[in-house]
């Protein structure tokens, strides 16, 4: 190679480089990616603070990655040319058959998973309300057979059997969603299960209380959207698959939700429609992430209170308990900090139940108040 081709190369590379930063300064700074369904960094504001904790230089790092020219086509691009090259585990999430995308769960590393149990153990000796325990496998488990041959996760069956050693009652979400393993209970591009697979596990949890099962011919489900891409299609930067359909079973006829968003009770819905022309679809089931939200049925088969201290699965789930309870409240522990006993007792609750997916529990550290 010759000097003067040499110095060629160089020059067009530090061109191109130049040139994208000089791309970058004139593109206006996005707030957020919908492709991956987060905030991005925006532009740093240099303090004598920040310089000398460093802090400064890790915004700017993550501000020049966020804000980069084109960002979401060169990560689909990487993905793509990965996938090329045989790999098919992309920021923890396995691409599987049938363009299904799988998170993997990796082996807890810090007995959050025991003491988590432990908090629920306290919850139970804290009220005279039957407390149940309901454990929700993911996609890695209940889908094993379509993760890549050889691919690593962590046994959520053998957690779900120390579970059981807590004495605790425990609903069979595993069971209800392995007899139906060949159905759509999840999605493909998000790891919630789908409203099919919430029906089913409506019924493990009815079921567990000694309640009469919901019927699905009782149900007529309405295709929602048709183009679901979920939070497993943002992290892993595959983006070439199929969108999702998401469907709604239940008639809001009949049924009124309360939420209590920023401390005062507010009208919601039950299916909150506008969220359907954003990328974050999922959250039109009772408009997402809330502390607190109350459904109540004037027309409930069987009657009674019940409280779900719940993870986002329950959004989905919610709807079809309301079938059968007067009263479906539903407690969220990342925003909610009163005591949940001293809720039960104020509201007249009649049953407890802890539901939770199993990589959501085992990681969450917000269970402590439940030993209030």
């Amino acid at each position: 190679m010759s000097k003067r081709y040499a110095r060629a190369i160089t020059a067009i590379f530090c061109l191109f480089l130049g040139g994208l930063m000089v791309w970058q300064l004139l593109l206006p700074d996005r707030e957020r990616s919908d492709v991956e369904n987060r905030t991005l960094q925006q532009r740093p504001v240099l303090t004598l603070s920040g310089v000398l904790d460093g802090s400064f230089m890790e915004d700017v790092e993550s501000y020049v990655q966020d804000q980069f020219p084109l960002r979401d086509q060169w990560t689909g691009l990487k993905a793509r040319a990965e996938q090329l090259i045989g790999k098919r585990l992309f920021n923890n999430i396995y691409l599987c058959e049938d363009e299904t995308l799988i998170s993997k769960v990796d082996p807890p590393a810090d007995g959050l998973e025991e003491t988590n149990l432990g908090y629920i153990a306290q919850l139970a000796g804290k009220t005279d309300v039957p407390v149940y325990l309901g454990l929700i496998p993911s996609a890695a488990e209940v889908w094993r057979d379509k993760l890549p041959y050889g691919a690593e996760s962590w046994d959520q069956n053998a957690y779900l059997a120390q579970a059981a050693e807590t004495g605790l009652p425990l609903i069979d979400f595993a069971g209800a969603l392995t007899a139906h393993a060949s159905e759509p209970i999840f999605y493909r591009t998000d790891h919630h299960w789908t409203s099919l697979g919430a029906f089913y596990g409506a019924n493990a949890l009815l079921d567990s209380l000694g309640r009469e099962p919901l019927k699905a011919e009782d149900f007529t489900p309405e295709t929602a959207s048709e183009d679901f891409n979920g939070t497993l299609y943002s992290q892993s930067g595959i983006h070439s698959l199929t969108p999702d359909t998401m469907e709604y079973w239940v008639e809001e006829d009949g049924l009124t939700v309360t939420s209590w968003r920023s401390g005062s009770p507010e009208p919601a819905q039950l299916y909150d429609r506008s969220y359907l022309t954003e990328k974050d679809k999922y959250s039109s089931f009772l408009g997402g992430n809330q502390p607190l939200c109350v459904i109540r049925n004037e027309n409930a088969r069987d009657g009674g209170k019940l409280l779900l201290i719940r993870d986002s699965y329950s959004d989905a789930l919610a709807p079809f308990l309301a079938q059968s309870f007067a009263e479906v409240h539903l407690l969220d522990l990342r925003y909610y900090r009163l005591p949940a006993a001293q809720y039960a007792a104020e509201n007249g609750i009649d049953a407890i139940c802890a539901v939770y997916s199993v990589p959501n529990f085992i990681t969450d550290r917000n269970l402590v108040f439940l030993a209030q």
